[in-house]
């Protein structure tokens, strides 16, 4: 009889990082149905977070969208979590639920200067959000991103913009964002409008269409159609099948890449997103 044993699976064991260009995750780290389909059966909710940033490879930050976190919050968000690991973080809906974006100034300075920089390395981009009915202006827009800072304790910021009218899909919307270097949102939402052309030295994607009669969210073939996408942005070039506003922009460096399964079948996020990594990291 063999004395050999079958070694206990790690619970916590990070994916593997084959490729920190591209990073896949889910909107936050509590969402009770999680309970029954992601996380093991009886774990503590105190461990959520060490579990799932062990298996995706960031998380969007919602609650920092609602209100202000310490920042002994966020210097225990930074070590529960692995090397190589990112936050993006939701800017405050103050900043940009506003008539005058120029007038954000303060509010904007409070919350990068609120104890973010204690993720240090743990840091992704925030995402500055604007509600569905906020329309393109072209002055205050520009006087609002005149006011994003650019580095925080020597660390470069990296900012994403999420505009969810039809008026910022437009060429002067495109020169402003990229004269700024900030990046848009991409969503495959109907309820948005939808369009992938580069705007930043990152790109940053949030899909919502995932179905609650697939395990995975998504189903195969889009799955396979995402990864594709996902490393021709992250190779310096652009998707050919998603709508465009201006014509493609030339290749450029290699860029990092956020992925985030983010809304419609929630409960599915975080197998969808485990299922992408697990593309991302399958030889050609």
């Amino acid at each position: 009889m063999s004395n050999s044993r079958t070694a206990p699976v790690d619970l916590f064991a990070s994916p593997t990082r084959t490729d920190t260009r591209v990073r896949a995750g889910i909107g936050g780290w509590t969402y009770a149905p999680w309970r029954n389909n992601f996380y093991p059966d009886k774990l503590a909710q105190r461990r959520e977070l060490e579990y799932a940033s062990r298996h995706v490879t960031a998380i969007e930050v919602n609650g920092t969208y609602y209100g202000a976190q310490k920042p002994a919050t966020y210097a225990k968000w930074r070590a529960e979590t692995p090397d190589g690991f990112v936050y993006s973080l939701k800017a405050p809906r103050y900043t940009t639920d506003r008539t005058r974006l120029a007038d954000a100034g303060k509010t904007i300075a409070d919350f990068v200067n609120g104890g973010i920089a204690e993720l240090g390395d743990r840091l992704g981009p925030i995402n500055w959000q604007f509600p569905p009915y906020k329309r393109f202006e072209p002055d205050d827009f520009a006087a609002f991103l005149a006011l994003l800072p650019r580095e925080l304790d020597g660390r470069a910021l990296r900012h994403v913009l999420e505009v969810r009218h039809e008026t910022f899909a437009c060429a002067d919307y495109l020169a402003l964002a990229r004269s700024h270097r900030v990046a848009t949102v991409f969503t495959d939402s109907p309820k948005y409008p939808s369009f992938a052309d580069v705007t930043g030295n990152f790109v940053y994607a949030r899909l919502m269409c995932s179905d609650a009669a697939l395990t995975t969210g998504y189903a195969p073939a889009a799955l396979d159609a995402w990864a594709a996408r996902a490393c021709r942005w992250a190779g310096g070039g652009e998707p050919d099948d998603l709508r465009r506003i201006g014509p493609a922009i030339a290749e450029t460096d290699a860029r990092d890449v956020f992925v985030y399964f983010i809304n419609g079948a929630k409960e599915r996020a975080p197998h969808a997103a485990m299922s992408l990594i697990g593309r991302l990291h399958q030889p050609a």
